[in-house]
C-alpha cells in the first residue's frame, strides 16, 4: 500500500540491501513528500536504520536507486542532514557543545577555513532553538542523554539542510526532552522541511507524524499516518508480537494515546 504526492522529497525505487549475503530490505518501492513529518516504524530488525542510511548513500544497494528532490544524491547532498542514534557517537571525545554544532557547518565552510560570522551566528541560534546555548562552552561528556541529544539536534538545525534523516531521535530522553524536540521537529515541517524519523514508539505514532513508512524488510505500508496506522497493517508488520499488537488494538479502537507524564 503507498499513496502517491506531487511534491516529492524522496523517490525509492526497488531499493535493497544486504548484509553478509543477508537481505535487510527488498524491493522498496516508496515516495516521501515535501514538508512531511515522517515516521519510520516497524520491529527491531525491520531495516529503519539502514532505510535512512542507503537513502544517504552511507552504505552500498544491491539494486534499486534513491532520488532526492528529483536529483542524485551527488547533486544534492548540501542540502540533506543526519542525526545518527546518540548511541553511536563517542562522548568522551575531547570537544565543547559550540564545536560539535558549529560541525554543522563545515559544508558551508569549507576545509581548512575560517568560520565566519555568518557560521557562529547560525551556530548560536541552533543553540538556542533548542535551549542549549547556556551549555555552549560545556564538554559533551558532561551532559546527560538528553542534553546530548538537543546538541545533535542543534547541530543538524546548523547546516540549514532541506531534508534531515534522523535515527531514533527521542531514544532515552525524558518526557520533556521528548517534547521539545518533537515541537522543534514539527515547527521545522511547518517551515517546508522534510523531516524523516526513526521511531519505536506505537503510543506517539499519531501524535507525532503526518506520514507513516510501515517497515519490516519489505514495505508494508507508506502514506498519510490516519491511513496507515491501522490494526491489519500493524499486524503484517509485526507478526507474532501478540501481546504489543493487543495493546496497539485496544488504543485505535478507543482513539486513545496515553503519552508519558511529564
Amino acid at each position: 500500500m503507498i499513496e502517491q504526492t506531487e511534491n516529492i522529497a524522496v523517490e525509492i525505487h526497488d531499493l535493497s540491501v544486504s548484509y553478509d549475503r543477508k537481505p535487510v530490505l527488498w524491493g522498496i518501492d516508496l515516495t516521501i513528500p515535501e514538508g512531511a513529518l515522517v515516521g519510520i516504524v516497524g520491529p527491531n530488525g525491520a531495516g529503519k536504520s539502514t532505510l535512512i542510511k542507503s537513502i544517504m548513500g552511507l552504505i552500498p544497494l544491491n539494486s534499486g536507486y534513491a532520488r532526492i528532490f528529483g536529483k542524485d544524491l551527488s547533486e544534492i547532498r548540501e542540502r540533506l542532514s543526519y542525526v545518527p542514534q546518540r548511541e553511536s557517537v563517542d562522548w568522551d571525545f575531547p570537544t565543547s557543545v559550540k564545536e560539535v554544532v558549529l560541525m554543522g557547518r563545515y559544508k558551508k565552510i569549507g576545509l581548512f577555513k575560517r568560520p565566519r560570522k555568518a557560521d557562529l551566528d547560525a551556530t548560536m541560534s541552533a543553540l538556542e532553538s533548542v535551549g542549549m546555548q547556556d551549555f555552549a562552552s560545556r564538554q559533551i561528556s558532561q551532559l546527560s542523554g538528553g542534553q546530548q541529544q538537543r546538541v545533535f539536534l542543534a547541530r543538524a538545525l546548523a547546516q540549514q539542510a532541506d531534508l534531515y534523516f534522523m535515527d531514533e531521535p527521542f531514544a532515552g530522553v525524558d518526557a520533556a526532552t521528548e517534547k521539545a524536540i518533537f515541537n522543534i521537529l514539527l515547527e521545522m515541517s511547518q517551515q517546508g522541511k522534510t523531516v524523516v524519523v526513526v521511531h519505536h514508539d506505537l503510543q506517539s505514532v499519531k501524535k507525532y507524524f503526518d506520514w507513516l513508512i510501515l517497515l519490516n524488510l519489505r514495505l508494508v505500508a507508506s502514506g498519510k499516518t490516519e491511513n496507515i496506522f491501522k490494526k491489519e497493517l500493524l499486524e503484517e508488520a509485526y507478526g507474532g508480537k501478540l501481546t504489543l499488537l493487543t495493546e496497539v488494538g485496544d488504543l485505535i479502537k478507543k482513539e486513545e494515546f496515553p503519552g508519558r507524564e511529564e
